[in-house]
Formats: C-alpha cells, structure tokens, sequence
C-alpha cells in the first residue's frame, strides 16, 4: 500500500468516529469537552478551553465538509 493510502484510511477512520461519536453522544457537548479536558489532564496534557473549542470547531468542520 502507498503511504497516501494509509494517511487517507486513517483520516477517514478518525472522522467516521468522531462523526458517530457525535451522532451517539449520551450528554451534551459542554459535559463531554469537560471529560475530555479531565482524561487529557490527567495523562498530563493541559489544554485550555479555548483551544479545545478551535479544536471541536474544526473537527466540526471537517465532518461537515465530508457530509
């Protein structure tokens, strides 16, 4: 397989489970961020609120361009 083959697979995977994700979120999107931010705190990776928005904001935007 080419390396383009395996980069594509990977971004498709990556946005078809976001894309579920979102479609079956238990919770609203404020409480599932806050989650997330914890998970990442606690492996030692602090990321602050609004780059966590840039973040949803463009993965958001992504899957609305593939949809």
């Amino acid at each position: 397989m080419k390396a383009i083959h395996i980069v594509c697979a990977v971004v498709g995977g990556a946005i078809a489970g976001a894309a579920v994700g979102l479609l079956v979120a238990p919770e609203k999107g404020n409480e599932t961020r806050k989650k997330i931010m914890k998970v990442l705190k606690d492996k030692g990776i602090y990321l602050k609120k609004d780059k966590l928005e840039e973040l949803v904001d463009e993965i958001e935007d992504q899957i609305e361009n593939v949809l």
